[in-house]
């Protein structure tokens, strides 16, 4: 099995910067791409940002020049700098990772928890 368990979620003032971890653990091949999503109360998920096993990153329009998504391949960890942070941000984000358990056998896809960031005005 694999898991992902988030980090670095809380409570910061409009303008301040939280950095969310996550850690991939349990047997695998290897992990392609990760990325962050987030869902705000009544609203539906939205994928926040991104990133492929070479680096290649994607961003959502809202969050492009705030946001940066990084991995640590050798860690199995993926990253969100999160700055200028707006009450918009508010939400629950989520880490996915589209994982090969198996060399040749399909990529699945796993979900952490879940980390709350709520921003205030």
């Amino acid at each position: 099995q694999v898991q992902l368990v988030e980090s670095g979620g809380g409570l910061v003032q409009a303008g301040g910067s939280l950095r969310l971890s996550c850690v991939a653990s349990g047997t695998f091949f290897r992990i392609n791409s990760m990325g962050w999503y987030r869902q705000a109360p009544g609203k539906q998920r939205e994928l926040v940002a991104d990133i492929t096993s070479g680096g290649n990153t994607n961003y959502v329009d809202s969050v492009k020049g705030r946001f940066t998504i990084s991995r640590d391949n050798l860690k199995n960890t993926l990253y969100l700098q999160m700055n200028n942070l707006e009450p918009e941000d508010t939400a629950v984000y989520y880490c996915y990772a589209k994982v090969r358990r198996q060399r040749f056998g399909p990529d699945n896809d796993y979900w952490g928890q879940g980390t709350q960031v709520t921003v205030s005005s």
